[in-house]
């Protein structure tokens, strides 16, 4: 089972929520199922989220894609770090 590691840190939690509630349908049709969203209590303003993935590849492929987009959109964008982890 693979899944999807994310990092994103001077994002208020609420606005993290928000963000995946908005786009749950969207990452669903892609195979992405959000499984856990974590706040680090030594770092404050840091925030975890880890998704079931369907299809690494495809994920892959796809944030790659959405990500350039927000950052050609917007070169400041705040977009977070991501690990790829596949089941070994």
């Amino acid at each position: 089972m693979a899944h999807v590691l994310a990092r994103l840190t001077g994002v208020p939690l609420s606005a993290v929520k928000r963000q995946l509630v908005m786009d749950a349908s969207a990452h669903a049709e892609q195979g992405m199922h959000l499984e856990h969203l974590w706040t680090n209590p030594d770092h404050p303003g840091e925030v975890l989220f880890l998704f079931r993935v369907d299809d690494l590849d495809r994920c892959k492929q796809r944030m790659n894609s959405v990500h350039a987009a927000a950052l050609q959109a917007d070169p400041n964008a705040t977009l977070p770090e991501v690990v790829y982890l596949a089941e070994a």
